[in-house]
């Protein structure tokens, strides 16, 4: 693992294998192109439609939008709701609790992703 400006100590061999195999399982949940954006605007938006929801996204196609909700669905991070008593029927998402767990992570990469572009940037 690499230096950084944190006090941790430098892990064992032992517990890097097992940091890097829970990253692993982390980033095989919420990896992808598409993931953390989809979370990040349900969040933001609450309930949406579909369409609402792909147009929030730009550039992600309809196919890719459906998988990756019934992903975090599977996983806990949406829940759908059909409103089977309107015409047509409407079928909202939603973010559930288990999604704000992810609110430290998703802050912590927007920072990281701050100081990355500053520094990269930087160099020009």
């Amino acid at each position: 693992m690499s230096t950084t400006t944190s006090k941790r100590p430098r892990p064992t061999t032992l517990e890097c294998q097992s940091h890097l195999s829970s990253v692993d399982d982390a980033l095989y949940v919420i990896g992808g192109k598409w993931k953390l954006r989809v979370i990040v605007a349900l969040r933001e938006n609450g309930g949406i439609r579909f369409n609402e929801l792909q147009r929030a996204l730009k550039g992600i196609s309809a196919r890719v939008l459906s998988n990756e909700l019934k992903e975090l669905e599977l996983n806990g991070f949406v829940k759908r709701t059909v409103h089977a008593n309107q015409f047509p029927v409407v079928v909202e998402y939603y973010p559930t609790e288990y999604c704000n767990t992810l609110s430290d992570v998703i802050w912590a990469l927007s920072e990281w992703g701050k100081t990355h572009k500053k520094k990269i940037t930087a160099k020009k």
